[in-house]
């Protein structure tokens, strides 16, 4: 867990008296509502259908159990008892009144904690690998390099308005987890063939109504330039980037309109300038930052522990949960523990302010006090040694957060769609709901075998439907909810945009129409090892189509 200093904690706090003064003058009427939608957005502060929405940052999805307690105790004092796990690693409140919202920020402060930067034409939230530092495949720990990029991205007085937000991500492992080719700037930390460290710059990836899988602007980019190229690629952006056309204005349209090749010689040009200057990384940097990161000790005896192997076999139920929620840890003896935030009759990714608090008391008990916010809307507890994890399991199970579904047909995400957002086309959590009541039975999920459901409920694809095996896209026709359904999509090493499969469904069709999609891969696979990704680029479109549209065709 990263631990503040005082530049950190001073900042924080200023932003807080800022706001707080500053909301006091808009609901006196002393600052106009267009001056004030421009500082309330900075402070992640969104205006909603029904209510106020509060983004708060959690920077690359790394939260303390004194932090969760804190989410906890805000939703019960200022929301619903509930808040919303993005597929940003960000946290959602979609009923705080506008004048208690400084009180929120002050008590985010006090436990190193912020809204700023969650909204709004700027550098948003850092996101990184919900597995980093304990992933076998993983190159080394990225999240350091997430630090120093939050901190020179934070309040930086040249890009505080850009002409669109801007998203950068990070992935230290083999297996893309962070979704860095669909971020305008995704970072791939590697080692050259010298054996030096350095990264692969991704730039102009993004979702949204012009989804767009990002290209490599550099293979190599030595490990000391990070700061100084992320800030030729913003001036160049900042300059260039359209700011008459918001559906226009993302760096993604700036690439593809400018040319691959004519864009990377603008960032090096620029970066050239500016590439020796203060912004270069000095030796001691890493090491400096990796230094205020909390280190473990763990357990040299985890790995002699056979309680584990003992109750998987005496009780199915816990084996089936370690089946699906626990993956391995590079440390021997211990286990990385899924917290699902997708049980049936629950809005994905929503956790109730007693769940927090209770996992937050597992996270101490268990795991060294850190729990983990993954891009699928899930939580992870990510040190658990194999001795515990029946007991974790037990209490996991009695709070409604151990369904044994984490990479499961029912592990779908969704944004909040028309239920909360202004934005929304159409519903996503009724449509989810009606996915789990045709799925719920857990062994068929497994028959089926992993597969990504991803669901948005307009353009914005918060939902990353674009990207998902299953994409789903409410869409609004003359007043009434449809959904357009996407194959074949993916935001991992092989990434893709899905192939539309044709006209839309109504909401009454919606869901079978996924039931019917199942059928088809369920029947065509060439084996149970073969995944729906991959059947469906073994055998296209044509099958699933025919299916989804028998009916018109006859």
């Amino acid at each position: 867990m990263y631990r503040y200093d005082q530049y950190d904690q001073t900042l924080v706090d200023e932003r807080v008296i800022q706001f707080r003064d500053q909301t006091r003058r808009y609901l006196a009427g002393e600052l106009p509502a267009d001056e004030f939608r421009a500082l309330r957005l900075r402070n992640g502060l969104y205006v909603q259908r029904f209510a106020p929405m509060l983004r708060i940052a959690i920077p690359y999805g790394l939260l303390s159990s004194r932090q969760l307690r804190m989410l906890g105790h805000i939703a019960r004092t200022y929301d619903k008892h509930y808040g919303h796990f993005t597929t940003r690693q960000n946290i959602q409140f979609n009923w705080p009144a506008l004048e208690r919202v400084p009180d929120i920020l002050a008590d985010l402060a006090s436990v190193q904690m912020h809204a700023i930067q969650t909204s709004g034409n700027c550098i948003r939230n850092v996101t990184s690998d919900h597995l980093a530092g304990v992933a076998a495949d993983e190159l080394l720990d990225p999240r350091p390099y997430c630090e120093l990029t939050r901190q020179w991205a934070t309040f930086h007085p040249e890009f505080n308005w850009l002409p669109r937000k801007f998203k950068i991500a990070f992935s230290a492992a083999g297996g893309d987890r962070a979704a860095i080719r669909v971020h305008d700037i995704g970072v791939q930390i590697v080692r050259n063939d010298a054996g030096e460290l350095g990264y692969t710059i991704y730039v102009g990836g993004g979702l949204g109504r012009t989804p767009i899988i990002g290209p490599m602007v550099r293979e190599f980019l030595p490990e000391a330039d990070l700061l100084s190229y992320f800030e030729a690629v913003l001036r160049v952006y900042n300059r260039l980037g359209r700011r008459d056309n918001i559906y226009k204005a993302r760096i993604k349209i700036l690439v593809k309109e400018t040319g691959l090749a004519a864009f990377r010689q603008m960032v090096e040009a620029e970066w050239e300038q500016i590439k020796d200057s203060e912004l270069r990384l000095q030796p001691g940097d890493l090491d400096a930052m990796r230094a205020r990161f909390d280190t473990f000790d763990y357990d040299p005896s985890a790995a002699s522990d056979t309680s584990f192997d003992a109750h998987l076999a005496a009780d199915s139920a816990f084996a089936a949960w370690a089946r699906r929620n626990l993956q391995p840890h590079r440390v021997a003896g211990y286990k990385v523990a899924f917290v699902s935030l997708k049980a049936q009759g629950i809005a994905p990714g929503d956790m109730t302010d007693t769940q927090m608090d209770a996992v937050a008391e597992l996270a101490d008990r268990y795991a060294f006090g850190e729990v983990r916010v993954t891009h699928d809307q899930n939580l992870v507890l990510a040190d658990v040694r194999q001795g515990d994890l029946y007991p974790l399991w037990q209490s996991l199970r009695d709070l409604g957060l151990a369904t044994p579904n984490i990479g499961l047909l029912t592990d779908l995400i969704c944004c909040p769609g028309l239920d909360f957002c202004s934005l929304a086309n159409a519903g996503s959590i009724g449509v989810a709901q009606d996915i789990f009541d045709l799925f719920d039975n857990l062994d068929d999920q497994h028959d089926i075998g992993p597969i990504k459901v991803k669901m948005s409920g307009c353009m914005n694809g918060c939902g990353h439907h674009s990207v998902g095996h299953i994409g789903i896209l409410g869409v609004d026709k003359k007043g009434e909810e449809w959904y357009q359904v996407t194959l074949g999509g993916s935001a991992e090493n092989d990434a893709s945009l899905g192939d539309r499969t044709g006209p839309s469904f109504s909401r009454d069709e919606i869901a079978p129409a996924v039931q019917k999609i199942i059928d088809v891969y369920l029947r065509m696979r060439n084996s149970e090892d073969e995944t729906f990704l991959a059947c469906y680029r073994r055998i296209g479109m044509a099958p699933f189509k025919a299916e989804l549209y028998a009916t018109e065709a006859a």
